[in-house]
């Protein structure tokens, strides 16, 4: 007839859940329903995330027989107290153990009356009662104000507290049990003349009972007898139902008599599972498909008054019957807290709570409800309180300074607007000038004997090539996009590999030349410009097929790196095929070696303008460029990888062109006199 205590034990975890509370003491009858009671909420609060800070059993009947007795009684039971990280406390027992928690308080009225912190937030379940007679009178709930109590559904029956006002000790002589209790409750007797004679004022049998305090007796049905008053008329209505079963057996049976009087207490089982009715109040009792009645638990706020009186104020209710979105229903703004607490709720928690940016980590050999808070990771934040694990940012995204939040991410690339840009822009431009100056002071001056020493032609080719190196840096400059990504790389690389291979022809024509003149070597069929040009022309298509390949196969194209800064988006090429990038430069810096090489054995050798030696330091000045760009390319991130490579081919174009050229246009220039077929056979 009463709701299943799971509902209540349900109730109670939901209540939790929403304070907050995660760090609880359980006080708990010493009997065996204490011991169920505890088994069954400490699996619910492993399962809930809530730990009990300690259990406390209860004597369910206090005996104390010395005074060393009661010292020990109150010293363990103040232990709890003493700890300030538990605030709330669950307390299941009967109408005699909170006479004896209260019993202990009230001793302790003073020291608990001056030290705030034994002041905590009482659940008490709907088993406990609050019934004080005799000497208890004295005691008040004060200890319990602000109490939250689950108590069994009731409803205010028509007539109820009317008869509760008629009753009266001579009106029912034959209850003796109402004899009792009115000398308890009204602190009086009742005259016996066979007896002693009662120090007690006399009864006088008109007292009322509306004047007694609550905890004396309260004048609303309380759950129980509400429980109590529905199984009366169950068993009425099911005693009905099979009395007119019976009734209808009897006719089908020919008059047959049938014993009513016999009636089994089992034989009412199947009429009570189908019986509905309303009863006074209005509300429907029925029993479901568990054979269980009851609306569930109603959750009451206890609230004291200074004459040692309370009443019981509802402020939610636990029903399993109901929609899930009202299973639980709460008011806290209904709650009247103790005043030490009313600028703001305890909290019940093992230690302080992780703020947003922080996540929980366990400590060792704790309980989980004990933690420290480690603060997230770069690039994880954790946006609400006490969260087990930081959440990872979205790849556009990243954690701000206090890792409670994600901020969109800039998308950056190397433009043409910041000041590096513009530098590498102005030095691109500047040495592309410089360049073409000095291919026209080469074409001004194309019949000295200068211009003409060493094949005029792959002079001119390889200053075109360098101006189109300086160029081509430009492509690397600005918001990458699906033209600039295909075809930079591919320009860079060719482009390097006809002046590198330029070079190369110069520096295997001085040394085929000096071995030409000496007598026996029949090698001078080869020293001349067709030896050059092919040496070009073959190094260049290698490289151009390479980079035809890797276009076909796997090209680059324009991505988006979101990994390798934190709080930007690089805009960039993707290479498509590393495989075919460093293939490339590889390629490349064959060449390379291979002219530095030639160029080291040729640097002595005699040469009217030394050719040789300047072509070796220009060589020199590319290889120490390239082979510090790899290391430092690899080793940057972002659009510094894009500056570094732009940097490179600027300043291995500028070394050849300053190495090989610059001593050149001096003579051209400033000495013009040296510059003369007479010098050139002298020296």
């Amino acid at each position: 007839m009463v709701p299943n205590e799971a509902h209540q034990y349900m109730g109670i975890i939901k209540m939790l859940q929403h304070f907050g509370w995660t760090w609880v003491g359980l006080f708990a009858v010493d009997d065996d329903s204490g011991d169920h009671f505890l088994q069954a909420l400490e699996l619910l609060f492993s399962q809930h995330g809530i730990c009990w800070a300690f259990t406390e059993r209860i004597p369910n009947q206090v005996n104390w027989d010395t005074l060393d007795d009661l010292n020990h009684f109150m010293s363990n039971l103040y232990l709890p107290f003493s700890d300030n990280k538990v605030s709330t406390f669950i307390l299941y027992g009967e109408s005699r153990t909170i006479i004896s928690l209260n019993g202990i308080m009230f001793l302790a009225d003073p020291f608990y009356k001056e030290n705030t912190s034994l002041r905590k937030v009482w659940i008490m379940t709907a088993q406990a009662e609050f019934a004080l007679t005799g000497l208890q009178r004295a005691w008040d709930f004060q200890f319990f104000q602000g109490a939250i109590s689950f108590r069994i559904h009731s409803n205010e029956i028509l007539g109820f507290h009317n008869f509760l006002k008629k009753i009266k000790p001579h009106r029912e002589k034959r209850n003796g049990f109402l004899k009792e209790f009115w000398e308890q409750a009204f602190c009086c007797s009742f005259p016996d003349l066979q007896g002693p004679v009662k120090d007690n004022a006399l009864c006088i049998g008109e007292e009322s009972l509306e004047n007694l305090p609550g905890h004396i007796f309260e004048m609303s049905m309380t759950g129980h007898s509400y429980s109590i008053y529905n199984a009366v008329y169950a068993i009425a209505h099911a005693l009905q139902a099979m009395y007119t079963s019976m009734s209808n057996l009897k006719e089908k049976s020919w008059g047959k008599r049938l014993e009513f009087q016999n009636l089994q207490p089992w034989q009412l089982h199947s009429f009570l599972q189908g019986i509905s009715f309303n009863n006074s109040a209005g509300e429907t009792v029925s029993f479901n498909d568990h054979r269980e009645m009851g609306d569930g638990f109603d959750i009451m706020n206890l609230v004291t008054f200074p004459n040692k009186t309370f009443v019981r104020v509802k402020v939610g209710s636990v029903n399993s019957n109901a929609p899930e979105d009202k299973a639980f229903l709460f008011h806290e703004d209904r709650i009247v807290w103790q005043t030490c607490f009313n600028q703001g709720l305890l909290i019940s928690v093992c230690n302080d709570y992780c703020r947003p940016g922080y996540q929980k980590k366990r400590k060792e050999g704790e309980k989980f409800c004990c933690y420290d808070c480690d603060p997230c990771p770069e690039g994880k934040i954790s946006n609400h309180r006490d969260m087990v694990d930081c959440i990872k940012c979205p790849q556009d995204q990243y954690s701000n300074k206090d890792k409670d939040g994600c901020i969109p991410k800039n998308i950056i690339f190397l433009s043409f607007e910041e000041p590096l840009g513009i530098s590498f822009a102005l030095l691109a431009v500047s040495f592309s000038l410089i360049t073409a100056l000095v291919l026209g002071i080469f074409i001004q001056n194309k019949d000295t004997p200068i211009v003409k020493a060493n094949n005029r032609d792959i002079t001119y080719t390889l200053l075109v090539s360098l101006l189109f190196c300086f160029l081509c840096s430009l492509l690397f400059l600005g918001e990458p996009s699906k033209g600039t990504c295909f075809i930079r790389q591919s320009t860079f690389a060719i482009i390097f590999s006809v002046a590198v291979s330029c070079v190369l022809a110069k520096t295997i024509t001085v040394l085929l030349a000096f071995i030409a003149t000496k007598p026996g070597y029949s090698i001078r069929k080869w020293v001349g410009k067709k030896l050059a040009n092919s040496i070009v022309l073959s190094c260049s298509l290698m490289q151009a097929g390479i980079c035809l390949m890797w276009l076909g196969t796997s090209p680059p194209f324009p991505d988006l790196d979101m990994h390798c800064m934190a709080e930007k988006i690089v805009a960039e090429c993707n290479e498509g095929s590393v495989v075919m990038f460093y293939i490339v430069l590889g390629y490349m810096g064959l060449l390379s070696l291979m002219s530095l090489t030639v160029a080291f054995l040729a640097r002595k050798l005699p040469d009217s303008f030394n050719e040789a030696k300047f072509i070796t330091f220009s060589m020199l000045v590319f290889c120490s460029v390239w082979l510090s760009f790899v290391p430092t390319y690899l080793s940057t991130k972002g659009k510094y990888m894009v500056a570094v490579e732009i940097f490179s081919i600027l300043a291995s174009s500028a070394g050849l062109l300053g190495c090989i050229f610059s001593p050149k246009c001096y003579l051209i220039v400033f000495r013009p006199e040296l510059n003369k077929r007479e010098q050139l056979i002298r020296r």
